[in-house]
């Protein structure tokens, strides 16, 4: 398998640059530089990084699993770096108690992952499938 080459900028002097914690780990752990709240009260953590992804790849921003000792719902579910972007990286939480990250800590992870480029084709059917139309909780678990 080849590595893929992440290119990242320092924006903040305290600004950590990820690495992988353990060999086999998906995700990088990012570090917060600057915390501040939007006008909806979420926590908005800055990383003092920007980040040039790879052409057919993509950034996805995760909750750390310690995260579940904190107050914090990541506000998008996850966070999506397009390859495009080239501004500051910042990880939303949304508030629901007082406990929360401060500056210096690691706040989310970071998974980067190739993507195929679809071609789109409209039809006028699908083929169909053994699930079919079954929607939430069709497959009985």
């Amino acid at each position: 398998m080849a590595n893929v080459k992440l290119k990242i900028k320092k924006l903040h002097e305290h600004a950590v640059i990820p690495s992988y914690a353990k060999h086999g780990d998906a995700g990088m752990d990012l570090t917060a530089t600057e915390k501040s709240y939007d006008e909806f009260g979420n926590a908005v953590y800055k990383v003092g990084l920007a980040f040039e992804i790879p052409l057919g790849y993509v950034g996805l921003l995760f909750p750390r699993s310690s995260n579940s000792k904190q107050d914090l719902i990541l506000s998008n579910s996850v966070g999506v770096i397009d390859s495009g972007y080239r501004g500051e990286v910042m990880v939303k939480f949304k508030r629901v108690g007082t406990q929360e990250y401060n500056e210096g800590e690691r706040i989310a992870q970071l998974v980067i992952m190739k993507l195929p480029y679809v071609d789109i084709e409209e039809v006028d059917e699908l083929t169909s499938s053994d699930r079919g139309e079954g929607g939430f909780g069709s497959t009985g678990k």
